[in-house]
């Protein structure tokens, strides 16, 4: 028997792979195609205090490696995802993670509250701009990052995971800052920040001009961020960037991740969770693994 169970902070999933926020929706539509009873856990998509529209159109993009998206968390708000998505997840067997992002520091305390325990954990997303520091995004700044994951933490109820943003000069800074702030784990990377051209309108193609990138490109340097951050902090990490196969999880969890999530390759491939799961076990047994917890900290980097 190969034990592939995983605890990230308290919350304990049958397997190491999430779906991964904004790549999932609340799995309706892809509960039609997989039995969503094999994923270990889905992490919700972007969640707001209140209902948005999102930003204008167009505002996804694919690129020669991956997509480029501005969305803008377009959702109808945690109160709606709490009547309405929540008692859909909770008739199958899997960790559900709710992606909480908001404007202000009370936003993202407030829906903390309002959540309580009715999720087996919370995914901090802090690329969002935080209107009081002129609009640089919460993720940015170690200073930001310890604040605001001390002030939700107060006021969360379950395991707080604490998002990445790539966008940062010293990754390692600011993982130290959540883990200082009291985050019970770590997830990373959220998307890199880019942009692309129409050559014949002369004109970026997205209408919010820059958009966020997923997908095969980001995977080397989401990577790194892993191995740096799993160097650096003592708390669980989700794994994330580019992963499309079970040969890209498992370099994940070599460089130091607990768990992983699957998010573009699920556009590409809605079965693609489902085959990481069954190429990690095979992975496992074909190196005489007892689990999938033996992997962290097997990579030779010397």
């Amino acid at each position: 028997m190969i034990n592939m169970e995983v605890n990230i902070a308290g919350i304990k999933m049958k397997n190491p792979v999430i779906a991964a926020s904004g790549t999932y929706g609340f799995g309706r539509e892809y509960g039609q195609l997989i039995d969503l009873n094999e994923l270990g856990g889905i992490s919700v998509k972007g969640l707001t205090l209140k209902s948005r529209e999102g930003n204008a159109s167009p505002r996804i993009v694919e690129t020669s490696s991956g997509i480029l998206n501005s969305v803008g968390l377009q959702n109808l708000g945690v109160e709606y995802f709490l009547e309405n998505e929540l008692p859909f997840l909770r008739k199958y067997d899997l960790a559900v993670i709710a992606n909480i992002a908001g404007n202000t520091e009370d936003e993202y305390c407030e829906m903390a509250k309002r959540i309580g325990n009715m999720v087996e954990g919370i995914e901090l997303n802090i690329s969002c701009p935080n209107v009081k520091e002129g609009g640089v995004a919460f993720g940015t700044s170690a200073d930001m990052v310890f604040r605001i994951t001390q002030k939700v933490k107060v006021n969360c109820s379950v395991p707080l995971i604490v998002k990445l943003s790539p966008n940062v000069t010293d990754i390692k800074e600011i993982a130290a800052a959540a883990e200082a702030g009291g985050a019970d784990g770590i997830s990373l990377i959220n998307t890199l920040l880019g942009m692309a051209i129409d050559i014949h309108k002369r004109k970026p193609i997205l209408a919010n001009i820059v958009g966020g990138l997923s997908g095969p490109a980001v995977k080397p340097v989401a990577l790194r961020m892993v191995w740096e951050t799993a160097n650096t902090v003592k708390i669980p990490i989700v794994g994330m960037g580019g992963i499309t196969s079970s040969e890209d999880a498992i370099e994940f969890l070599l460089a130091g991740a607990d768990a992983v999530a699957v998010g573009t390759a699920n556009f590409v491939n809605p079965f693609a969770p489902i085959h990481i799961v069954n190429g990690i076990w095979e992975y496992c047994k074909k190196n005489n693994l007892k689990g999938v917890r033996d992997l962290k900290g097997m990579l030779i980097d010397k």
